[in-house]
């Protein structure tokens, strides 16, 4: 990733209200690109998007990306040069509540983006991110490389590998690097899972969970001890979503596929893990104790194989998950305190990005 890069870039960025649409939004800002966000109102409250005030320095547009007119117009009048998807309804255990909702947010609603980017001269990256639950889980001790089959039990999971095909249909029918000189787009997926930091309040989410039951003094229900997840603090993949689209605008065809960004194979921990060590840095107050209840399935075990990212994007993870847990403490900390939470949200992406660059291969 070059920060120079992205100084003056339109960008257009959908789900900008979400958790990881908010931090992303702030990082832009400090890189100064020209940000546009498009979305519906923040998905929680309190949200991200509003205690670190992530809509002053760009243009918010409310809307819905089921309302393709909506979503052209917003396109059109911002005119990107690169496109970021993020909007979608994320949380697999609301995809049982809601499946019709799901499919059409995260389907057709990126049917609906690709459609806009067709009718939107100018474009010349897109970059939409799903999931790493995309993939058809085979519960296996390895990591999935990008050309496994695309899956999903539930339906959050399976409507993001729904997604992936959408995109690589669009890719081959509008947008296929053979053409590239014609139409001037470069299409990639980007999948990444489970991922943390600051700020982060959606329903039935671990992190967010343990969190509230500490700052309430209250006993923390674990669900399922012992399922393993590739941990990543948020910033991590968002590294990997700029690095990514600086080389579909540089170097388009060679990059227009689908992209893992996951943690270090070590960093893949179970959930007892993370809920010890969440307890050990809050300390006093901190405690928790399994659920027996009857829970709708999730998966146990899925990792990501990132060695394509590593070899031709050169991107790898730069925070280890323990120090990733400790920025997550001091940003519920600062908020405890009354800490400007923008200001706070902001050093520590500046604080990431000076140590990424300094890890970086480049």
């Amino acid at each position: 990733m070059k920060p120079a890069f992205w100084s003056g870039k339109r960008i257009f960025l959908t789900g900008h209200t979400g958790f990881k649409g908010s931090w992303l939004s702030l990082w832009l800002q400090q890189l100064d690109a020209q940000v546009t966000g498009y979305a519906l109102g923040a998905p929680t409250q309190p949200s991200l998007f509003d205690v670190a005030r992530v809509g002053e320095n760009m243009q918010s547009v409310h809307g819905d990306v089921r309302d393709l007119p909506a979503l052209l117009r917003a396109m059109q009048a911002a005119q990107p040069e690169i496109v970021i998807h993020m909007a979608a309804q994320s949380l697999v255990r609301l995809s049982y509540d809601t499946p019709v909702e799901t499919y059409a947010t995260n389907v057709m609603g990126t049917v609906h983006l690709l459609e806009a980017v067709r009718q939107t001269p100018g474009v010349r990256a897109v970059v939409n991110v799903t999931t790493d639950k995309c993939y058809e889980n085979k519960e296996w001790a390895w990591g999935y490389r990008e050309n496994e089959p695309m899956g999903g039990f539930d339906p959050y999971s399976n409507s993001k590998g729904c997604a992936e095909l959408v995109s690589a249909a669009y890719r081959s029918s509008f947008f296929n690097p053979a053409q590239h000189a014609q139409h001037g787009v470069a299409l990639a997926t980007a999948r990444a899972g489970n991922v943390i930091g600051g700020g982060d309040w959606a329903k039935d989410r671990l992190i967010p969970d343990i969190l509230a039951a500490f700052e309430a003094g209250k006993q923390v229900p674990i669900r399922n001890p012992h399922a393993t997840r590739p941990w990543q603090h948020v910033l991590e993949p968002l590294r990997g979503y700029l690095t990514l689209a600086e080389r579909l605008c540089t170097d388009g065809p060679a990059f227009a596929e689908g992209w893992n960004f996951g943690p270090h194979s070590d960093d893949a921990k179970p959930v007892e893990w993370i809920v010890r060590q969440l307890a050990e840095r809050w300390g006093q107050g901190a405690s928790w104790q399994v659920d027996a209840g009857n829970h709708p399935h999730e998966a146990n075990y899925l990792k990501l194989d990132i060695s394509k990212a590593a070899q031709r994007l050169h991107w790898q993870p730069a925070l280890r998950l323990d120090a990733a847990l400790g920025l997550i403490v001091d940003w519920a900390r600062a908020r405890q305190a009354g800490a400007d939470l923008h200001a706070t949200t902001l050093a520590q992406i500046a604080a990431y990005q000076a140590l990424a660059l300094a890890s970086s291969p480049d």
